[in-house]
């Protein structure tokens, strides 16, 4: 079965500072997204995979497809990183001097085109000084990512026919 994508569904790379945003059809190298936000100042890095699960309200599913506005959508990815980068702000218990950043680095990949069941479709990885601040960085991109970014996704079932698969908010 071949799939065709529109032609505004394309790969994207755009880097902001030391964070990059990805859209991909090959599968998310997890080991890579980490080596990319890694850095000596780094005292916690965050992971975040979101993966094709099996079923959804009692049906099976078979695959994923997600179909992007790459232009739009990558621009999109690269405000959210700059805004965690503006608003994730050191906790109270970790003051710090102003020239050291509480997010180091981001890293936000997301799959295109067809994920089967138990292969990543978004990772997001934090480094940062300290823990809290990573966290709270990649839960914030996170729900961004899954509220703003022109990113849609179709769910396939066991014993359906493709042309019934079903279109899903990004947001579920």
């Amino acid at each position: 079965m071949m799939t065709s994508y529109p032609s505004t569904s394309v790969e994207a790379r755009e880097e902001v500072g030391k964070s990059i945003c990805v859209l991909s059809y090959k599968s998310l190298e997890i080991d890579e997204i980490i080596k990319s936000v890694s850095d000596d100042g780094a005292g916690a890095t965050v992971l975040f995979i979101g993966t094709t699960r099996n079923s959804y309200q009692g049906k099976v599913v078979t695959r994923l497809e997600y179909q992007a506005y790459s232009k739009l959508a990558i621009k999109t990815l690269t405000d959210i990183i700059r805004t965690a980068h503006q608003s994730v702000t050191r906790s109270a218990h970790h003051p710090a001097p102003a020239a050291v950043p509480s997010i180091i680095s981001c890293a936000v990949h997301h799959r295109l085109g067809a994920v089967p069941v138990g292969e990543p479709s978004i990772v997001i990885a934090v480094s940062s000084p300290h823990r809290k601040e990573a966290f709270v960085a990649c839960e914030q991109i996170l729900e961004e990512v899954k509220l703003k970014v022109q990113i849609w996704k179709r769910e396939y079932y066991e014993g359906e026919k493709d042309d019934e698969a079903e279109w899903k908010a990004n947001s579920s």
